[in-house]
C-alpha cells in the first residue's frame, strides 16, 4: 500500500529538510517507510511512503 503526502509551502531549505524529517519519523510510527521524493518549483515537497 502506498501513501502520498505534500508538504506545503516552505521555501527555506532548512525548514523544508526539518519538516520531511518530522513526516518521515511520523509515517515510521505508522508502519510506512519513504521511498521517494520530489521538491516542486512552487517549494512543496511530495513524499511517497510505502507500508
Amino acid at each position: 500500500m502506498y501513501k502520498t503526502v505534500v508538504i506545503e509551502y516552505s521555501p527555506k531549505a532548512d525548514d523544508m529538510a526539518q519538516r520531511i524529517e518530522q513526516k518521515a519519523n511520523e509515517m515510521l510510527q505508522l508502519g510506512y517507510e519513504l521511498i521517494t521524493m520530489a521538491i516542486t518549483g512552487t517549494a512543496k515537497a511530495i513524499l511517497v511512503f510505502k507500508m
